[in-house]
C-alpha cells in the first residue's frame, strides 16, 4: 500500500495519464511508467466490502464502485482499504471506463470512516502506516484519468468524507451527514480533509467545521459548496447516474483533458494555467474524436465517440 506514495500529483502532467493506456499519443516512455504504476498496486488483492460494477448497453463506460460492509457502517480497515485501492487502480487503468460512481450498498450509509475498532489493536508506527495508506489512496482517486462522483446518502464522517472530498463531484440525499469530527479524538482528520476542505469552503469555514467536529447536514453542505447537489432521500444515486450518463455522452479524451487542465491549473498562476490548457488542447486536435464530432454537428446527429 505504501507504493502508493510514489504517485505525486506533478507526476501526472509528465506522464499524461488522462488518455486511455491504449491511445496513440502515448509515448514509450509513458507506457512503462503505466505499467511500472499498475505493477505497484496489482498485488493488492479486492474486497469483499468493495464491489465494482460496469454498467452495460447504453451505460457502456460507466462503473459503479459500492462499498458493502453493512456490519461496519462501510467503516474503513485494512480489507476495505485493500479493496478501495484494487478499485480505484482498476478505474483509472481500463481504458473502456469514462465516469465512476462511488456509492453505497449499505442503507443509511455512505461511510462511517476508519475502523477504529480495528484501530485500537494497532501500534502507533501500524497507526502511521494505515493512515499514510489512506491518505495515499485518496491522493490517488484525486488524480485518477476520469470524472468521479460521490454519491452520498446518510452518513459521511472522518474518513468516509475525505473519500468524497477526493472526488470531482458530489451528489448527497436530504438524509445525508457529513463532518469531521476527529478532534473529538484527540487527533486531526489524516487522509486529506484539512487540505480538501478548505480548498472547496473556505479557510474559516473549514477551520470551524474541523475544531468543533460538527456534522453538517446536506442543505448546508450545498449552501457551503461542499456538495454540488442536494436531492430528495434516497434520489442521490438517479441523480449521480443523470450526471453520469451526461460525462459519458462527450469525448472520452476531452474529458480527461479537461479534468487534467482544470485539477493540475487551479494551483497555478495564470500564465501556467494557460501552457496547461494548450499542451491538453492539443491532446484532442489528432484524435478522431474531434473529426467526429465535428461531422456530427454538421449532420445532426448524435456523435459516436471511440476514445481515439
Amino acid at each position: 500500500m505504501g507504493a502508493l506514495r510514489v504517485l505525486m500529483k506533478r507526476s501526472l502532467s509528465t506522464s499524461k495519464p488522462y488518455l486511455s493506456p491504449n491511445h496513440p499519443l502515448l509515448t514509450f516512455a509513458t507506457l512503462h511508467q503505466y505499467h511500472n504504476r499498475r505493477n505497484l498496486i496489482l498485488h493488492h488483492s479486492a474486497s469483499d466490502f468493495v464491489k465494482l460494477h460496469k454498467l452495460s448497453a447504453t451505460d457502456s463506460g460507466i462503473v459503479k464502485v459500492s462499498l458493502d460492509r453493512p456490519g461496519a457502517k462501510n467503516a474503513i480497515g485494512k480489507e476495505m482499504l485493500r479493496g478501495l485501492t484494487h478499485a480505484f487502480e482498476f478505474i483509472n487503468q481500463e481504458s473502456n471506463v469514462n465516469v465512476a460512481m462511488i456509492c453505497s450498498s449499505v442503507p443509511g450509509v455512505f461511510c462511517a470512516g476508519a475502523d477504529l475498532k480495528e484501530r485500537r489493536n494497532m501500534s502507533q508506527s501500524e497507526v502511521k502506516v494505515f493512515v499514510n495508506s489512506l491518505r495515499s489512496a485518496f491522493l490517488y482517486l484525486e488524480e485518477v484519468c476520469i470524472p468521479t462522483i460521490a454519491v452520498i446518502e446518510g452518513v459521511a464522517l472522518g474518513g468516509g468524507l475525505e473519500m468524497a472530498l477526493a472526488c470531482d463531484i458530489r451528489i448527497c440525499g436530504e438524509n445525508a451527514l457529513m463532518g469531521l469530527p476527529e478532534t473529538g479524538l484527540a487527533i486531526i482528520p489524516g487522509a486529506g480533509g484539512t487540505q480538501r476542505l478548505p480548498r472547496l469552503v473556505g479557510n474559516a469555514i473549514a477551520k470551524e467545521i474541523i475544531y468543533t467536529g460538527r456534522k453538517i447536514n446536506g442543505k448546508e453542505a450545498l449552501s457551503l459548496g461542499l456538495v454540488n447537489y442536494f436531492v430528495p432521500a434516497g434520489e442521490a444515486y438517479s441523480k449521480a447516474l443523470a450526471v453520469a450518463r451526461e460525462i459519458n455522452a462527450k469525448g472520452p479524451v476531452a474529458i480527461r483533458m479537461a479534468k487534467r487542465a482544470i485539477s493540475e491549473g487551479v494551483d497555478t498562476d495564470m500564465r501556467s494555467g494557460l501552457a496547461l490548457e494548450e499542451d491538453c488542447y492539443d491532446q484532442v486536435l489528432n484524435t478522431k474524436d474531434r473529426l467526429e464530432g465535428l461531422a456530427a454537428f454538421a449532420e445532426k446527429r448524435k456523435p459516436k465517440y471511440t476514445g481515439e
